[in-house]
């Protein structure tokens, strides 16, 4: 094993796969690091620690890390002395199989040990042959009092939930990230003060169910009362919630704040009944279209999106035209598609057989996007005439001469560069919306 110690100026590169939560553990790491003489490299060649912060929701995910680590052998074959570590999810649930495929890898860990990270390295020059491991699960562990190394910006991350306790059949999240468990909301204050004098203008509240999110007597809509109130924080979104979790008192918070966003990313995962039992999803369809209803009523211009899971196994063709059918009936602003993928450890891949060919469940799926699709366009289109408030996040990616940003309902949405002012990442502007497609706003600055 390389000897790290922990000298000065040691520099580290995290590269990240996955969710925002494991953006937002990416700048945890950064920070736990930051604090014992580590400073970021910026990019492999220089690193002399390189850590992959993976995802395990999708076996495509993992073998890409796979691929990734037989990539960066390299480095380690040129510099024996650099750190290849392993952490997070992937990390939890594969821990064998990583140190069997990748024997050269000297570090795997986990998401709760992240607060050891700098011991653990200083562990791997005291290892001859084997790698260091540790991926013991700790329902305590919320990561209180450490600060994240944010990643310069206009927008981040507060991860006010870890964890979840819902168990769907599909999902190997509550193996991997342990039980669920709320950060202390002085905790959660403190780090968004720290962003809005940072200069960040949006804050993005994070947890598996993030509104079931419980601290002592705090409830989710608490913590939104606190947050909204904080100077220079213009916007406050949140993901992902779940729908039994939505209470009376959260809608009437959402409706009541400006700051909080017009926007839901609310998971169906399936319009039939029959499937959502299966999946172990706590809810009705009726039950999800009457809280669609409810918020709707509540905040009428709240843009959605959603989850769906088609091909779930014993879904025939009547299960998946009922959720062809309920994503006519809401008419989401857009959707996640994605065809059934069986995940080892999971409930489904224990207890229910994959009984549905590719072929299948790829045509479903491709219906379903189509259909999506041209929901998306006819939504989007709808705005064509309409002003929206945009917060600048710089140049368009398609044209130099245009700059780019999110609606309050997370729209992008694409402009002309004005010539009569410089305009910089974090600035607001009302934009008149002129035309449109299934995924873009496209406009003028009308101010």
């Amino acid at each position: 094993m390389p000897n790290v110690g922990q000298r000065p100026g040691r520099r580290v590169f995290i590269e990240t796969y996955g969710c925002q939560m494991n953006l937002a553990d990416s700048e945890l790491m950064g920070g736990v690091l930051s604090t014992r003489g580590y400073t970021a490299a910026p990019n492999h060649e220089e690193a002399d620690v390189i850590l992959i912060n993976t995802c395990a929701v999708r076996e495509r995910a993992e073998e890409r890390v796979f691929g990734r680590l037989s990539y960066l052998l390299r480095f380690k074959n040129e510099r024996p002395e650099v750190i290849l570590g392993v952490t997070g999810c992937m990390a939890e649930r594969l821990r064998e199989v990583i140190t069997e495929r990748a024997p050269y890898v000297d570090l795997v860990i986990g998401p709760d040990a992240y607060r050891r990270l700098p011991e653990l390295l200083e562990q791997c020059q005291e290892s001859d042959a084997d790698p260091v491991i540790d991926v013991k699960l700790d329902r305590e562990e919320t990561y209180k009092g450490l600060q994240p190394e944010r990643r310069p910006g206009i927008s981040g991350w507060v991860t006010v939930q870890r964890g979840c306790d819902k168990f769907c059949t599909f999902c190997i999240v509550p193996f991997v990230r342990g039980r669920e468990r709320g950060v202390a909301p002085e905790e959660i204050l403190a780090q968004c003060r720290d962003m809005a004098a940072r200069g960040y203008k949006e804050v993005t509240l994070l947890g598996q169910t993030v509104n079931s999110y419980r601290h002592e007597d705090t409830d989710f809509a608490d913590l939104l009362e606190e947050v909204v109130k904080i100077e220079g924080i213009e916007r406050v979104r949140f993901t992902s919630p779940y729908p039994t979790d939505f209470t009376p008192k959260l809608i009437a918070t959402m409706a009541k704040h400006d700051k909080i966003c017009n926007y839901l990313h609310l998971p169906l995962q399936s319009g039939s009944d029959q499937t959502l039992e299966t999946m172990k999803r706590l809810y009705t369809s009726e039950e999800f279209f009457k809280l669609v209803d409810d918020i709707r009523q509540a905040i009428p211009d709240i843009a959605m999106s959603t989850d769906i899971i088609v091909g779930f196994p014993g879904e025939t063709d009547e299960d998946y035209q009922k959720t062809v059918d309920a994503l006519e009936r809401i008419r989401f602003d857009f959707g996640y598609l994605f065809k059934y993928s069986e995940r080892d450890g999971t409930f489904a891949s224990r207890k229910l057989p994959d009984t549905l060919d590719e072929a299948t469940k790829g045509s479903r799926l491709a219906a379903l996007i189509k259909r999506q699709e041209a929901i998306s366009a006819e939504i989007f289109k709808g705005r064509i005439g309409s002003t929206v408030r945009v917060m600048v996040e710089g140049e368009s990616r398609r044209d130099a001469n245009d700059l780019c940003g999110r609606s309050d309902d997370f729209k992008m949405t694409v402009f002309p560069r004005p010539a009569d002012r410089e305009l910089k990442p974090g600035d607001f502007v009302n934009v008149r919306i002129t035309d449109a497609t299934s995924h873009t706003l496209l406009g003028e600055i009308i101010d």
